[in-house]
């Protein structure tokens, strides 16, 4: 198959691209590298896709430059994974995400529907907001978003609805649970806590260290991610997963393991070798204090499994981030 990667240069999206092109897939990955972390971190993921991998740098929320880098290409699937990501950030410049996550899936949408192919694309469990009910199920309702990032993915969620429905194409989001591993994201809480540590500094920890995450490991990820693109929800009038009878499927991906954030840290200190000097903290505008991913519905539908603990995962990380950074 020959897949369109957006945010080819990001954490999920280089990370899939990789999977794929490992199995003899040919992509054509988009990405505007931008400075919301550091673009080296980008280019150099880059730099590990080789043959069948062709890089367009654009702003797909620009519209006339995404037709016109795809002019020429052909493609039997996208793979939408570009979107300006964070909580916390949305609350310091929110027209950005208004720019990338509404503009840009909007313009990835009118793609998928000009040339007739199936798109699986980027959510996020913080659709859920404040929700009480763990662990967190596509059948909750998502009325109540905490932060307008969240608001966002709510919005691509309904758009794609109103897509699969009018136009018939085959859409599937994919709500994320808190993803690490090596390649991560720079202002993921587990990449700043053993940078932190390892340099002997201390580290903020809000809602005073009461908080609980669904840990999810990035082969993990990208095994659900490829089932999706390889199984296109049917457009036969049935009820799919969140609700929809158009052919438009939404799963969580997560671990199904709610972690407590001092146990994950605790994990990065033996590591590391080193303890961390802890700043507790209130709870922060927008965050949550626990997640957890209901996988029954891509359990079901696809086999998704997950088979990495974070007792795995987390010294993982660390040993990639060591060779990475050289400390």
């Amino acid at each position: 198959m020959k897949i369109l990667v957006t945010g080819a240069a990001g954490f999920i999206g280089f990370s899939t691209a990789r999977a794929l092109l490992a199995r003899g897939d040919t992509v054509v990955g988009i990405d505007n590298i931008n400075d919301y972390y550091d673009p080296t971190l980008k280019r150099d993921r880059l730099a590990q896709l080789g043959d069948n991998f062709t890089f367009h740098r654009i702003d797909f929320s620009d519209h006339a430059a995404l037709d016109a880098a795809l002019a020429g290409e052909t493609f039997d699937s996208i793979l939408h994974l570009g979107a300006q990501a964070g909580v916390r950030y949305s609350i310091e410049n929110p027209r950005a995400y208004v720019q990338a996550n509404l503009v840009g899936h909007l313009n990835l949408l009118e793609v998928a529907r000009a040339r007739a192919v199936p798109m699986v694309y980027a959510s996020s469990s913080s659709v859920y907001g404040g929700n009480k009910t763990l662990p967190f199920s596509v059948a909750d309702r998502v009325d109540h978003p905490m932060s307008l990032y969240a608001a966002t993915k709510k919005a691509d969620e309904l758009m794609s609805e109103t897509y699969a429905h009018l136009y018939r194409i085959p859409l599937t989001g994919l709500r994320f649970f808190t993803v690490y591993g090596p390649w991560g994201r720079p202002d993921m809480a587990m990449w700043i806590f053993a940078k932190a540590i390892i340099e002997g500094r201390p580290i903020a920890v809000f809602n005073q260290g009461k908080m609980r995450r669904d840990f999810t490991y990035i082969d993990d990820i990208v095994a659900g991610v490829i089932a999706c693109l390889d199984n296109r929800p049917p457009d036969d009038g049935a009820e799919k997963a969140g609700g929809s009878i158009a052919p438009h499927r939404l799963y969580n991906i997560g671990n199904h393991r709610s972690e407590e954030l001092i146990y994950m840290i605790g994990l990065i200190e033996t590591a590391v070798g080193r303890k961390a000097e802890i700043d507790f903290q209130p709870l922060q505008p927008g965050d949550v204090p626990e997640t957890c991913a209901d996988i029954e519905a891509i359990g079901r539908d696809l086999g998704f499994a997950p088979t990495t603990s974070i007792d795995i995962g987390v010294p993982r990380f660390v040993d990639w981030y060591r060779t990475y950074t050289g400390v």
